[in-house]
């Protein structure tokens, strides 16, 4: 194993310590391990909070800030926040307008923060909705959940919901929004290479260097297949088909996430976005917005997923209204 760490037990703490020296406009609480926006909390706006274990950066802490979420909660590598780090941030970012949680659905994910809104309200009375986001077209059932995974989608949802929150809009209003957006996207991710989780010291799979595995969760779970690896137009096709066989997306404009696993260079990303936008195009659906990076990743693993939203006037506009945070930022 070969990574820029001190040691795998100190490795969450120290990126912590990493953002708050990069990003000094943020505030970071070391003791829960959660990162907050300047200036929360700030009042009469509904407060957004998300997280997960970390290993996904920039997800979830790169998109704190205007626009974006209040908080997020940092576990462990691959492990869900506590439901105490939840409750923090709950109630450090409630402004008065109540709090939504959005949550990627992992079974540690979703009990945890159902656990942290249970307390929320009986400490403080703070009014706390929640979303969770299961936009993973590859399995049905998985590894860590009952249900389909949540993944790229949430990065979109956090951007749109944001948006909504940052205008004033009430916590039943940006949560029907969360609810909306949950219901129109849907991602499929492949890789490359597996990734190493620092405290495990070697490969999470092995994946012989001939093949490659579709339909892959962000920790490394296994997805629908592995295949013989294959030029990118092929992949492409094996990610979008599904996506597209799930939900009607022709006619309405789409905005569409290509993104990267971690491990693979961005010449890569945009070979594939090629790809991904000529297959859309021929089916009739309108890409609007494009994101093409990291933004929900998987350590060092090589490969990529592709996410489609089908928007409309109100969502786009959402996308396009002012974000600033560490990991996206526009309109400012």
């Amino acid at each position: 194993m070969k990574k820029l760490i001190n040691s795998p037990e100190g490795v969450v703490a120290d990126a912590l310590a990493g953002i708050a020296a990069a990003h000094p406009g943020l505030k970071i609480d070391y003791a829960n391990r959660v990162i907050y926006r300047g200036d929360s909390p700030v009042a009469g706006k509904v407060g957004l909070i998300s997280g997960g274990g970390s290993g996904h950066e920039p997800l979830h802490g790169g998109f704190v800030g205007l626009g974006m979420l209040d908080a997020a909660c940092a576990g462990e590598v691959f492990t869900s926040p506590t439901p105490d780090q939840m409750l923090a941030a709950t109630k450090a970012v409630d402004g008065g307008a109540g709090v939504l949680h959005i949550v990627k659905n992992y079974t540690g994910d979703v009990m945890n923060f159902e656990m942290a809104a249970e307390l929320a309200a009986a400490e403080t009375g703070v009014a706390v909705k929640s979303i969770v986001v299961n936009d993973d077209v590859a399995v049905q059932d998985s590894l860590y959940t009952a249900g389909r995974r949540g993944v790229g989608l949430t990065v979109l949802l956090e951007k749109i919901v944001g948006a909504a929150a940052e205008q004033g809009r009430d916590l039943d209003s940006v949560a029907d929004l969360a609810a909306k957006v949950n219901s129109l996207g849907r991602s499929m991710g492949m890789a490359l290479t597996s990734c190493i989780v620092p405290a495990a010291g070697k490969p999470t799979f092995d994946l012989p260097d001939d093949q490659m595995e579709i339909g892959i969760g962000i920790h490394g779970e296994p997805g629908r297949h592995r295949v013989p690896l294959a030029p990118a137009k092929e992949i492409a096709a094996q990610l979008v088909e599904p996506i597209l066989g799930d939900l009607d997306f022709t006619g309405a404009p789409a905005i569409v996430m290509l993104n990267g696993m971690g491990g693979s260079p961005l010449i890569e990303l945009y070979v594939m976005y090629g790809e991904v936008k000529a297959i859309l195009d021929k089916a009739g659906v309108p890409v609007a917005r494009t994101l093409v990076g990291n933004y929900i990743t998987s350590l060092e693993m090589a490969g990529c997923s592709v996410t489609v939203l089908k928007a409309d006037d109100e969502l786009l506009g959402l996308w396009d209204a002012p974000v600033s945070t560490p990991a996206l930022r526009w309109g400012v």
